[in-house]
């Protein structure tokens, strides 16, 4: 069978509108989900028992549950609980927030035990609350250690936005899928967003190995 450029040319802007979609979805879960993951981290470490138990409850519960299974919970649960529909970006976006925050989770708490605990109990003997004193003392020394690591979860993230087709949402490969049945160009679409995919992760790869280097260069 002929390979058919023209057909990529063509869907160009169709898979643009996806590809956008991809990026506007990975980036706001990609904060939204380190700022949760952030709070469940400070509240495993919390002198609150109860607090740091359901943190912990939470992240491996979480972590034991398929991505798509907490996507279609989100996008089917969600309008029960509320009463109206959400739609399918934001129903995928809380589900990826949920979702990832689990994950970031146990990143930043990582970072957070590689600094010396002496330093947050100095920091609480200066009277500082313990919120405080995490947020000034302990975590931005440990962002230093956790970038790479951030950044290599985010292109996870970005891989599995790709499962949002399960709702309908028209990402990059939902719009090449529907481009390649429509004209019946399936090499040529899956072909072209699969080198898509690969491109933009080796070059996000690339650029998680130098701020590794740059950051903890032992």
């Amino acid at each position: 069978m002929e390979y058919d450029f023209n057909a990529i040319v063509r869907a160009t802007p169709f898979l643009l509108e996806g590809m956008a979609t991809t990026f506007k979805l990975t980036a706001l879960a990609g904060v939204l989900g380190m700022l949760w993951g952030t709070v469940l981290a400070v509240m495993r470490f919390a002198p609150s028992r109860a607090l740091s138990l359901f943190a912990a409850a939470y992240v491996n519960g979480i972590r034991a549950v398929p991505l798509i299974m907490v996507i279609f919970w989100i996008y089917f649960l969600l309008p029960l609980l509320t009463g109206r529909q959400i739609g399918a970006f934001n129903s995928a976006l809380v589900a990826f927030v949920v979702f990832e925050g689990a994950y970031f989770s146990e990143i930043i708490r990582a970072g957070i035990q590689s600094v010396l605990r002496g330093q947050l109990q100095a920091a609480m003997a200066m009277g500082m609350g313990y919120t405080q004193a995490m947020r000034l003392v302990v975590l931005p020394q440990a962002l230093r250690k956790m970038v790479p690591v951030l950044l290599t979860q985010g292109i996870a993230l970005f891989q599995d936005t790709s499962l949002v087709y399960v709702v309908g949402l028209m990402d990059l490969l939902t719009a090449a899928s529907t481009v390649a049945t429509r004209d019946g160009r399936l090499v040529e679409l899956y072909t072209f967003v699969a080198l898509v995919y690969l491109v933009l992760c080796l070059a996000a790869a690339g650029a998680v190995e130098l701020l590794r280097r740059r950051f903890n260069p032992a």
